[in-house]
């Protein structure tokens, strides 16, 4: 039997690109060949059919490989998939992490074992237990510290892909970066589907920042450490006393947002308003004056009139704004806002173009104002790094890949810094 390693293809977040990483240990170990796998995206209806595209161009760049689909897109749709003829098996995001899936496709990959493995994903209690040490760039690690999601924002399909909230113990994560700091990285990114919900499912409720703090304490030798998304109404003390008193900290906070309109924020179910936003951004600001931020937000949610639209607009400006992530809305079948009254999809496109020229110009602004300003450049490969505020830093003249460098900015070139 062909026992060459398998084909993965990764759609979506970087939490999906973790979990790859784990799934091509564990089919290594279970001796699994000549598959391919698909680890799909579920975050919006456009992500679902660029899955279903992505595994038609690999059963025709692979046709003879056995055809594995899982990731959310499986979990919230299982029947879509089996369905294609190119798939031969779905695996759920829970199935996907256990080495017994793995071991019983390659010992009988459509016989004895069920061509559809995908179990009730609300039932688990317990994030998966296989950790990767060293996910990422040569510079840079991904630690999976928190799965799932509690809450239901209208739009949202993803809870029902990643289940309710679990969070790994303090104690495994610390365990986990102190290896990676042996082995030579200098920034370690935690990674979650709901980072500030951490630590709400384990004895005495910690919070987020109870992890920080404890990271920055335990593991002195940790340059740099960074947060992905969070939910800025859910932002407990301790992370904000980390905010303004540890530099080994990221000034550097992509915020989950949605939008800049206070009744649109009601009807997708957020739990903060526009005020508590900006307030939350003047504060942190305030503890860290050199913090950037990154954001999330929809254009064209159900009922989104011009004027709400431009309350999200204004608040680009008003947060100051830098890194958008712009998603024009698309219905999620089973979620409340695919019953709402749609807007016409011609005003979501241009209403999603509005808004990144909007964050265009910011970044434009962000990179100009770095123009003299020396920077730590945390270098992801001899001639790109990327600064404490994650902008990328192009240098002429090589430097050593992994370590930090000081540099002075000379310029701004095709949306980069650049270090002569």
């Amino acid at each position: 039997m062909d026992r060459s390693a398998p084909v993965f293809s990764t759609l979506g977040c970087r939490l999906n690109a973790y979990e790859t990483e784990a799934m091509k240990e564990l089919s290594a170990a279970a001796g699994l060949g000549d598959a391919v796998v698909v680890n799909t995206c579920a975050v919006t209806a456009e992500a679902v059919r660029k899955g279903k595209q992505e595994i038609r161009r690999l059963r025709r760049a692979h046709p003879g490989a056995r055809l594995i689909v899982t990731g959310c897109a499986a979990q919230t749709e299982p029947e879509t998939f089996s369905a294609m003829a190119e798939v031969d098996a779905v695996i759920g995001n829970t199935e996907k992490m256990q080495p017994e899936t793995w071991t019983g496709l390659a010992a009988d990959f459509i016989g004895e074992t069920e061509a559809v493995q995908v179990d009730d994903i609300m039932s688990v209690t317990e994030t998966a237990g296989h950790l990767i040490d060293g996910f990422g760039t040569r510079s840079r690690a991904y630690v999976q510290v928190q799965n799932g999601c509690d809450h239901r924002c209208t739009f949202c399909i993803i809870p029902f892909g990643r289940g309710n909230s679990r969070s790994v113990p303090a104690g495994v994560v610390v365990d986990q970066i102190k290896r990676l700091v042996d082995r030579g990285y200098n920034e370690v990114v935690l990674t979650g589907v709901d980072l500030t919900s951490w630590g709400a499912d384990l004895p005495a409720q910690p919070r987020l920042g109870d992890l920080v703090m404890r990271i920055l304490r335990l593991v002195p030798d940790l340059a740099r450490l960074r947060i992905s998304s969070i939910d800025s109404i859910e932002v407990d003390e301790a992370l904000m006393q980390a905010i303004a008193t540890e530099p080994r900290l990221m000034p550097h906070l992509h915020l989950s947002l949605q939008h800049g309109d206070d009744l649109i924020l009601k009807r997708m179910k957020r739990r903060h308003l526009r005020d508590d936003a900006i307030r939350f951004c003047q504060e942190a600001r305030r503890l860290r004056p050199d913090m950037t931020f990154g954001a999330d937000i929809i254009a064209g949610f159900p009922t989104e009139t011009e004027a709400m639209f431009e309350n999200s607009l204004r608040l680009v400006e008003e947060c100051g704004l830098t890194w958008l992530h712009v998603f024009p809305y698309s219905a999620r079948p089973g979620t409340p806002a695919a019953r709402m009254p749609a807007v016409d999809g011609r005003t979501i496109k241009d209403r999603a173009a509005r808004l990144r020229a909007a964050g265009s110009a910011r970044v434009a602004a962000h990179l100009a104002a770095q123009v003299g300003q020396t920077h730590a450049v945390l270098m992801e490969n001899p001639h790109m790094g990327r600064t404490a505020q994650f902008a990328e830093v192009a240098f002429a003249s090589p430097q050593p890949e992994g370590q930090i460098v000081e540099a002075r900015i000379s310029g701004v070139h095709d949306g980069q810094l650049t270090v002569a």
